[in-house]
């Protein structure tokens, strides 16, 4: 039988692991894990920290001596998640070097807190990337109006970014232009192109989850929006990715930036666990996926491209879900306000666990 994961690998799309803990890193987990081709890169954030420090007693013996050396909770947490994904950037080095740079990829979030703030993230990106340095870090920045001139300006400075919390296409329109927009600049400045990788993380199941909830039991649209937006922007993806403006700059040997599929567990149980994998196959795209839906791929998906199929359906569900009244434009953006805090929420309740911890060992 053949191995799903393997096939989607064939068909141009990389699995990458929305999972991080020391344990994983010290065990081997993670590295068998890569050399049975189940993934090719790692995704990280306050939520996935804020679990794996929250819930185990893995960092203990790390966090004790910073508590010792007077350092706060904030102070803590960037020790000990820079410890995390420089460990897991070499265990992926091989991966990346294989792949010439395309896979092997581990990212590491800025402070949710700047969310609003482009200077303050245009600086902690720098320094983020000073800090681990290693050259297969991916930044991850969020795409708010603010974090928009914060991509541009950290691709510019040669800086790997993932591009987080895209709802909408509209903003994906902007984040595409922001990457190609620092890739020009920094051949402005005479600096090389070739090296820099980006990806465009568009949240999948909460969009569903908000559009279902304001519709009807028996809509034939239940479960369908997500999916649908997924594949238009696909299809914007593929149109600046074959234009004038990416031509010129593969000239000079631009990368693709690549739209990762997120938050791809299945949040209603009424539908397929594997939902959110099996209809996003295509070329040149990423699924980052949890534990769970790994694991349900693994035993019982579906690797074929569906990305560039019924695209019809797809512009039809959401020209249907305009005309029941419910406004895309409204759910997008109440998504991106919903998860900068879900984000900052979940820094703060990590910090607050660090702060307790460092209390009682100090």
């Amino acid at each position: 039988m053949n191995n799903p994961i393997t096939e989607l690998t064939k068909l141009g799309q990389s699995i990458w692991y929305d999972n991080i803990q020391r344990k994983l890193l010290e065990n081997g987990e993670l590295a068998a894990m890569i050399v049975r081709g189940e993934i090719r890169g790692v995704t990280s954030n306050p939520s996935i920290f804020q679990n794996a420090i929250a819930k185990s007693n893995d960092y203990d013996d790390a966090l004790i001596p910073l508590a010792k050396a007077g350092k706060d909770a904030e102070s803590i947490f960037w020790e000990l998640a820079i410890k995390d994904i420089q460990d897991a950037c070499d265990i992926f080095t091989p991966l990346y070097k294989e792949s010439e740079g395309l896979d092997g990829y581990v990212s590491l979030e800025v402070s949710p807190y700047l969310a609003n703030d482009s200077e303050g993230t245009i600086q902690q990106a720098a320094e983020l990337w000073k800090r681990v340095n290693r050259p297969n870090l991916m930044i991850k920045i969020p795409a708010t109006k603010a974090g928009l001139p914060a991509i541009r300006k950290s691709i510019a400075a040669g800086i790997n970014v993932n591009v987080t919390l895209i709802f909408s296409i509209e903003r994906y329109h902007e984040v595409m232009d922001a990457y190609l927009s620092g890739l020009e600049d920094r051949i402005l400045a005479q600096e090389s192109i070739e090296e820099i990788h980006s990806v465009a993380s568009f949240f999948i199941s909460r969009l569903d989850t908000i559009i279902d909830n304001q519709l009807p039991e028996n809509s034939p649209l239940r479960g369908k929006i997500a999916v649908a937006n997924a594949k238009l922007a696909y299809q914007a993806f593929q149109e600046v990715a074959s234009g004038v403006r990416f031509g010129k700059l593969q000239l000079v040997r631009a990368n693709y930036q690549r739209p990762l599929w997120a938050s791809t567990s299945t949040k209603n149980p009424a539908y397929p666990d594997t939902l959110y994998i099996d209809e996003l196959i295509g070329p040149a795209t990423v699924n980052t996926v949890p534990p769970k839906t790994l694991e349900a791929f693994k035993d019982h998906g579906k690797a074929e491209t569906t990305l560039t199929a019924n695209l019809d359906d797809a512009r039809q569900a959401i020209a249907d879900l305009e005309k029941a009244g419910i406004s895309l434009v409204q759910a997008t953006q109440d998504l991106e306000d919903a998860g900068v805090k879900a984000f900052a929420d979940a820094f703060t309740g990590l910090l607050e666990t660090i702060e307790e911890r460092r209390r009682d060992t100090a």
